[in-house]
């Protein structure tokens, strides 16, 4: 399943044991809040996607937008009828962790019920803003944290895409990860969970090779995916990176080849 991008996903979803999500507050209906994100204004345009090697409704992508959906689909039936946070993590560097992680959150944003939050949590190679072309003016995640009196609305910006907003990495500090190891990351991802019911976060995590972040950041999220690199990751470091993760959170792995 080739895309515009040069990426060809395909998926293997399997044996992930059913998890509950916890319900830290209970969240209220964002039906005024979907609303008013659907029909704002700056849509980007299918080809300006594809530019961005972001799916779309059009046909010329058919194939690599119903494979993401299968994904959504398969979380969805993991979560039951609560929303919830999912980790997206690769094998190592350059598996195309990042591309499954918009994409997906992409997926999510075309059920017109739900919305999604991108959040770059790659504090050693920040990239998603440069991808879908967002100018971060001010700040963003290490930012809010650092200086939460800002307020999250100041991080949160649009992609071009109805229901999908974007957290980025923010302005990178020495020892940078310890942030995911703070108290007040675990708040702030609790707390734009459950503001709305129809939310779906999807941090996008360094690779799992080489860096303890990611499995810290998989203490933070209710599932796991991970991406391996078509012909890059071997079967015993594809099976070293799963052992990471707790089984209940796992959802599966998904296979990505191209650059």
């Amino acid at each position: 399943m080739k895309s515009q991008g040069g990426k060809v996903v395909s998926r293997r979803f399997n044996g992930a044991t059913e998890v509950g999500v916890n319900d830290v507050a209970a969240p209220t209906s964002s039906s005024h809040e979907i609303s008013r994100m659907t029909m704002e204004g700056g849509a980007l345009a299918p080809l300006q996607l594809e530019q961005r090697r972001m799916i779309h409704r059009e046909a010329s992508v058919r194939r690599q937008s119903d494979a993401f959906r299968e994904i959504r689909t398969r979380l969805l039936e993991l979560a039951g009828q609560q929303n919830f946070v999912t980790l997206v993590v690769s094998v190592s560097p350059r598996s195309g962790g990042s591309f499954v992680a918009r994409n997906l959150a992409a997926a999510f944003a075309f059920d017109e019920a739900k919305t999604s939050l991108l959040i770059d949590c790659n504090l050693r190679y920040p990239n998603q803003h440069k991808v879908m072309g967002v100018n971060p003016t001010t700040g963003g995640l290490i930012d809010f944290i650092d200086r939460p009196a800002m307020g999250i609305e100041s991080v949160l910006y649009q992609t071009g895409i109805p229901r999908l907003r974007l957290i980025p990495a923010g302005n990178a500090r020495e020892n940078s990860s310890e942030y995911f190891s703070s108290f007040r990351l675990r708040t702030v991802l609790d707390s734009l969970r459950c503001r709305y019911s129809d939310r779906y976060l999807f941090l996008d995590g360094p690779a799992i090779k080489g860096s303890p972040d990611a499995r810290i950041l998989s203490d933070m999220a209710d599932f796991v995916v991970v991406v391996a690199g078509y012909g890059r990751d071997t079967p015993a470091a594809i099976s070293q990176a799963v052992a990471n993760f707790e089984p209940g959170k796992l959802a599966g792995v998904v296979f990505n080849q191209g650059k």
